[in-house]
């Protein structure tokens, strides 16, 4: 097995609290060391983003609070301090490095609610596409029991598999999955390699390790299943050194879960078999030949459109004679839609009242069919 950091372009690291903050401190030296590494790959010419727990952490240090379970209002009041000061120290120490940092602070529903899981994977992308890295983490100061992931490890993979990011790298204070606990079984043996989550690999699951770490192996093989399924490798790898990243691609100890496919061919599988459409989208003879191109579908080529649908949801796409060609994710609502058919990019923003995509469905939200793509 010989893979890299390098064959992956997006890629995601999420960062334990317990391997960010020591008594209420922030373990900045640590933080240097990985952002030297976050430098290095951004030069290498990868898009990357920090999912990073610590902001509780660090906030009861500031607050003094004491050690040991905190009430709600104590634990959000923390992550409220928190989030500053780690918000702070991210873009001090990127800014040195020529990098720009950018916050993003999710909630449950900013990932599962498709209006608002379709903001959020606009503002990542359109970060990464400018260079900074965008730095996300739970909005623990307002969320609750009823609201919230609980877990980081869960919450990066649904960041990385909504920002279609090849590769989820999870530092923690394991190096790796075992098929046992190795701090109470010798017998326990390393898995190098986790093709597939299986009611087996479930198994081998253990309780959370540390005082200030939520999470578990449980937590960490639920994000695989997530990302596998949409097309992204993962990494479980040990933070408890300097340079981790650079540690994994000198040959550090780490399990891997490579993907059976890409994010792009994950998507596409899903846009095309999963949503039920919710409307028609009708293309004229030249939009319909732009799309068997791989050209995204433009407002001018559209005839008709039809149904009930929301920005983000599935339509049908047909040619002009009505046969159906593929199906798509709409980045307009059925009333906006309707007002811009056949009507050139520009003048959306006119139209519609707000600068909209210059896209009725952009290409990699939209999927022939099998017919189409073998007579374009």
């Amino acid at each position: 097995m010989d893979r890299s950091l390098n064959d992956y372009k997006r890629i995601t690291v999420k960062i334990g609290s317990a391997l960010l903050v020591e008594m209420g401190r922030l373990k900045r030296k640590w933080l240097e060391s990985l952002a030297d590494d976050l430098q290095a790959l951004s030069e290498g010419g990868k898009e990357v983003m920090v999912v990073s727990s610590g902001s509780i952490a660090l906030g009861r240090g500031v607050l003094g609070l004491p050690a040991g379970p905190l009430r709600l209002e104590q634990a959000q009041a923390a992550a409220s301090v928190g989030q500053i000061a780690l918000a702070q120290a991210y873009s001090e120490i990127l800014g040195v490095r020529g990098l720009t940092a950018g916050q993003i602070l999710l909630t449950l529903g900013d990932t599962e609610e498709r209006r608002r899981y379709l903001n959020a994977r606009e503002t990542i992308g359109t970060l990464l596409r400018m260079g900074a890295v965008p730095i996300i983490n739970e909005n623990d100061s307002v969320a609750t029991s009823e609201i919230r992931y609980g877990d980081n490890d869960r919450l990066s993979a649904r960041v990385a598999t909504m920002a279609s990011a090849d590769l989820l790298v999870l530092l923690s204070d394991v190096d790796g999955l075992y098929t046992a606990a190795p701090q109470t079984d010798p017998d326990a043996v390393f898995l190098p390699e986790v093709p597939q989550v299986t009611q087996e690999i479930e198994a081998m699951a253990g309780a959370p390790g540390t005082a200030f770490s939520s999470g578990g192996m449980k937590t960490k093989i639920d994000a695989a299943r997530i990302v596998q399924s949409a097309g992204t490798s993962m990494i479980i790898a040990s933070g408890n050194t300097m340079n981790p990243l650079d540690a994994i691609e000198n040959g550090a100890r780490a399990t891997w879960f490579p993907a059976p496919s890409s994010p792009a061919r994950a998507r596409k599988t899903w846009i095309s078999g999963h949503l039920k459409p919710r409307g028609t989208i009708q293309l004229d003879a030249g939009a319909l030949k732009a799309v068997k191109a791989g050209k995204s579908l433009l407002p001018a080529g559209v005839t008709k459109v039809d149904g009930t649908f929301t920005r983000g949801d599935a339509v049908r796409i047909t040619d002009a004679d009505g046969h159906d060609v593929g199906r798509g994710l709409v980045a307009y609502d059925f009333g906006e839609a309707s007002l811009i058919v056949g009507r050139n990019s520009k003048e959306i923003e006119a139209i519609v009242g707000y600068p909209g995509r210059a896209e009725m469905i952009h290409t990699d939200d939209l999927v022939l069919s099998t017919c189409e793509m073998d007579n374009s």
